[in-house]
């Protein structure tokens, strides 16, 4: 009988040792399960702070964590590159200013309400809630800098942004001050070149709202014809280029510095980990063809670069749409990623929306794109991709696009050929059809329907005739650039001190 109870006994405690294994296995696991989804629930908690920097008419090649080429040098982006993730893929919605901003801004294709190309009524702009306006709503202070391009300076305001500082130029108007201080709207009289005066006001907003969610938008009109930067950063480009080129690098230098004392601001009041920045170009360079060396800044090639895309500003090829794209938020995405999934700029809306605690909206057609930063999703973002402009429509799905110009079809593989060197049509129709149909089924959806607006201009059909087809007849001038492409066949990075 004692043998039997003290088999009985340990027979017990077996029992309930395993019970508690089994208890705190199920408890682990569920935590393990939970970990993610709280990490994302605590960051929509903290209602991070929004950094959206805009450039213009800003080749893919120019930024020198890209690796194409070894005059550009964009020492305070690289380190954003090289904390966060560069994205190798990063596309915007149109080969154009307005259009392109205006899907920005409200984080819908904007074909839905009617701003294909530039010179069209605003009207649909107008009547769509933009970013700015979301998060108006969930308590963040709100303001931008630099070019806005969707209708008239005096209605920034009613789109979204409490703070504004309207300036491109030598001239610009503001309710604020570069020191931060508040303003009629007005002129804005500080006398500072423009990329620095939208600089300054940037760091000065962060210092005002340093207590509260804020919401920044910097576009900064650069490297975009007029070419005028100042001689400090002309100097940092000396030696034998064009002077086109000289111009572009300078006027990207100093929105590299802006980018600079952005971080040292944010640094200064331990922000930095409560920051989501991006850094975003709205199109691609406009490179003429010729890449003609014309003297002064004015119009023609603004001395920015594509390679290795294919075409310019003005097509739906990749020369015009996949532009640099980096983003940044310390402690939150692990730093030195390079991202291979196709993304878009309708992600940075859908991105801050999530983040600012605000519910799903089905308008928007971004996805929150921290979920795949930060490896909770290893899943592709988006299963395809769509362009509507002028004349021109195109879909990218996977490796796959299709792109069509009036009677121009074409077909990519472009996990092979990114520089949209070998047309696929003739190899691959039945992809071809199927992209077709599904590129139509998304214009139905558009306003006005269909996959054109109007006729593709004479202009667009000598793009297409030099770049994809094979027919350069252009002449090509003699101060034409051609850069040697960097040797070094990866990105690197920069140690940067700021």
């Amino acid at each position: 009988m004692k043998m039997n109870k003290k088999i009985s006994m340990n027979n017990l405690a077996h029992r309930i040792l395993g019970i508690l294994a089994l208890s705190i296995s199920i408890t682990l696991t569920t935590h393990a399960q939970l970990k993610s989804d709280e990490i994302e629930n605590s960051l929509v908690d903290k209602k991070p702070n929004i950094i959206m920097i805009y450039t213009d008419d800003h080749g893919y090649s120019d930024l020198s964590c890209q690796g194409v080429f070894d005059d550009v040098k964009t020492p305070f982006i690289d380190a954003l590159a090289e904390g966060g993730v560069l994205m190798k893929h990063g596309y915007s919605t149109a080969p154009q200013c307005v259009p392109s901003r205006a899907g920005l801004m409200t984080g819908q294709y904007q074909t839905k309400f009617g701003v294909d190309s530039n010179g069209q009524d605003l009207s649909g702009f107008d009547k769509t809630t933009t970013i700015g306006q979301r998060l108006q709503g969930a308590g963040y202070a709100t303001g931008m800098a630099g070019k806005w391009h969707l209708g008239a300076a005096n209605e920034i305001t009613n789109h979204g942004f409490d703070w504004v500082f309207n300036r491109a130029s030598p001239s610009g108007r503001a309710n604020f001050t570069v020191e931060g201080e508040e303003q009629p709207f007005g002129p804005e009289k500080s006398g500072l070149y423009h990329i620095d005066a939208c600089s300054a006001a940037m760091s000065a907003f962060i210092e005002k709202f340093k207590d509260q969610p804020f919401f920044f938008y910097c576009a900064y009109r650069a490297p975009h014809v007029t070419l005028d930067p100042t001689q400090k950063y002309l100097d940092r480009f000396p030696g034998e280029m064009p002077e086109r080129r000289r111009k572009a690098l300078a006027m990207l230098s100093a929105v590299d510095d802006g980018v600079g004392d952005m971080m040292e601001t944010l640094r200064k009041h331990n922000l930095e980990e409560n920051t989501l920045i991006f850094v975003v170009s709205d199109n691609g360079a406009p490179l003429k063809i010729t890449k003609a060396d014309k003297p002064g800044g004015g119009p023609g090639w603004d001395g920015s670069l594509n390679d290795p895309m294919n075409g310019e500003k003005g097509m739906l090829s990749e020369g015009g749409i996949h532009v640099p794209f980096v983003v940044y938020w310390k402690g939150t995405i692990p730093a030195g990623q390079i991202y291979e999934h196709p993304v878009i700029t309708l992600d940075m809306a859908a991105t801050a929306n999530k983040l600012a605690g605000l519910p799903d909206d089905p308008a928007l057609d971004g996805v929150n794109l921290i979920p795949y930063l930060t490896g909770k999703d290893l899943s592709a973002p988006h299963e395809a991709l769509f362009w509507r402009w002028s004349g021109q429509s195109a879909i990218r799905k996977g490796k796959w696009k299709y792109l069509q110009a009036a009677d121009r079809r074409y077909l990519y593989n472009l996990e092979e050929d990114i520089e949209e060197s070998t047309n696929l049509l003739n190899q691959h129709p039945e992809k071809a059809q199927q992209l077709l149909a599904e590129l139509e089924a998304w214009g139905t959806t558009l306003s006005p329907p269909g996959l054109h607006t109007k006729k593709i201009s004479a202009n667009a059909n000598r793009y297409f005739d030099f770049y994809l087809d094979g027919k350069k007849k252009a002449r090509l001038s003699e101060n034409k650039y051609d850069a040697e492409p960097s040797k070094r066949g990866k990105r690197e990075f920069k140690n940067v001190s700021y």
